[in-house]
């Protein structure tokens, strides 16, 4: 599927720039995507639940990966409608070193466009934004959880190869 392709999964396509906002964490802090326009190039990731066995081996596999991240200049941030709380279980139970943030009336997932799989369960979809805030590429899969990962570095890599 060419980028072309792919730029029309939601309300937020590849070139737009990504609509900002702002949601409470785990730790209980607001957070904004304009805190880090910028500064890093930013992983969002929407995914349906904490605890499940997609989200989970999602969540860990990006926290097996998190230095990846942070040494190629990027930040990682999940958004799910689950509580401040509840992320702040999963964080501690999985040992997460990233940001979760709670989106609990969808309005975020709403906002960039998610899709809902078979009408049921939020949608597992990532975005790689630039330090610019533009919309570089969007990945969908609910099934292939652990995708999500090795499609971000590829796209952050090629980022930092375009910068240098």
């Amino acid at each position: 599927m060419s980028d072309k392709d792919k730029s029309k999964k939601g309300n937020v396509g590849i070139g737009d720039k990504a609509p900002d906002f702002t949601l409470g964490s785990q730790s209980g802090d607001t957070v904004s995507l304009r805190d880090f326009i910028g500064k890093k190039i930013i992983v969002l990731y929407f995914y349906p639940k904490d605890g499940t066995p997609g989200c989970t081996a999602e969540a860990c596999s990006f926290r097996d990966n998190y230095d990846v991240f942070k040494k190629a200049g990027a930040e990682v941030i999940g958004i799910s409608s689950d509580s401040v709380e509840s992320h702040g279980a999963f964080v501690v139970k999985h040992g997460l070193q990233f940001t979760l943030l709670s989106d609990k009336d969808q309005a975020v997932r709403k906002l960039y466009g998610v899709p809902s799989t078979l009408g049921l369960l939020p949608g597992r979809v990532t975005y790689v934004i630039d330090k610019k805030g533009v919309v570089r590429h969007i990945f969908s899969s609910q099934f292939n959880a652990t995708k999500h990962i090795s499609e971000a570095l590829g796209v952050i890599q090629s980022l930092n190869q375009g910068a240098a």
